[in-house]
């Protein structure tokens, strides 16, 4: 007999891709696996200590969406969805939970198991918090594979070695300056004039107008494939982890390092100076020190430095639920 597992996600898609790669390991043989949507109210900006083991912050239709039977375990993917999980476990005690991302000192012994990254300032003592390098993603070696048969003839005619340039931006209060979007570029410039080859670039919201201008203004002479903020048509991003030959990431991202960790190409991540947090830099330097990524420099690819496996946090966490 299967055993159901609840997934509740909600609107962020960056939870919603962590639930989506965990759930593509989880043994189909043993669970029955139902993802459970979460609309919220505005209750729901008040902290877990008050919003505690109820569905406030919850909207009538998530409501009636989390009724009974309840299931044998439930994988709450936020820190919003965290109170739906203990309410869950009130009504049915028998149901084992599990978290991502830390929640607090609050509610902490009705999970089974809290994953949560070791990059993280929170620690606690727990038994039952399991630390992971990173987050999970949804890239597959299948997803990888689908986009280079889609993509390959699209940059065919760009001259290798190809550099995939995946660039993110200001985080809070943490802006992405001028002058390290200046120091990106040059960094990326002084590769090209010795592998002669081209970049595959491309932006994000954060990443901030004049930034990006300065960016692609000093890289103009490179052979490039772009894809800025805001460009219409399919998206390649996918195509350009799967395409090039390695790939250089900003580290203002766990999420997009942990992603270009999955294409198993070399990698390097820029820091750049007085951009990233204290977080940022702990989780960036633990790529290093497992021989995930190097710093990005201008020899940064000239000694090869691919990874025997890739970073893969959604594997790791299904294979732990797999043997509950």
């Amino acid at each position: 007999m299967k055993h159901t597992i609840w997934i509740l996600l909600d609107n962020r898609i960056g939870s919603r891709h962590q639930a989506e790669g965990i759930a593509n390991y989880l043994d189909s043989s043993k669970f029955e696996i139902i993802f459970k949507e979460i609309e919220y109210t505005k209750w729901a900006a008040l902290p877990n200590i008050i919003r505690g083991r109820t569905l406030l912050g919850i909207s009538e239709n998530a409501k009636c969406r989390l009724t009974a039977p309840f299931p044998d375990m439930v994988l709450s993917t936020t820190r919003r969805t965290a109170p739906v999980a203990r309410w869950i476990k009130k009504r049915n005690p028998a149901t084992q939970l599990f978290q991502l991302l830390h929640i607090g000192r609050i509610g902490i012994k009705d999970f089974t198991t809290i994953f949560t990254p070791e990059h993280d300032s929170y620690k606690c003592k727990s038994p039952n918090i399991k630390y992971t390098v990173g987050s999970p993603h949804f890239i597959t070696k299948e997803k990888l594979e689908t986009a280079y048969n889609e993509w390959q003839n699209v940059f065919s005619n760009l001259p290798r070695p190809i550099t995939a340039v995946i660039i993110g931006g200001s985080i809070k209060k943490h802006p992405f300056s001028l002058e390290n979007a200046a120091n990106l570029a040059k960094h990326i410039k002084k590769i090209k004039a010795t592998d002669n080859g081209s970049i595959l670039i491309t932006t994000s919201r954060r990443t901030g107008a004049e930034a990006e201008k300065l960016i692609m203004d000093n890289l103009s002479d490179i052979p490039n494939y772009a894809y800025l903020w805001g460009a219409k048509g399919a998206n390649p991003y996918l195509g350009f982890l799967a395409c090039a030959d390695n790939i250089i990431v900003t580290g203002d991202s766990v999420s997009m390092c942990c992603e270009a960790t999955a294409a198993r190409k070399p990698l390097a991540i820029y820091t750049g100076s007085n951009w990233l947090t204290a977080k940022h830099l702990r989780f960036v330097q633990s790529l290093y020190d497992k021989n995930y990524a190097t710093e990005l420099s201008p020899h940064a690819f000239s000694q090869t430095n691919k990874q025997p496996q890739p970073l893969n946090v959604a594997k790791e966490i299904a294979e732990y639920l797999n043997t509950k």
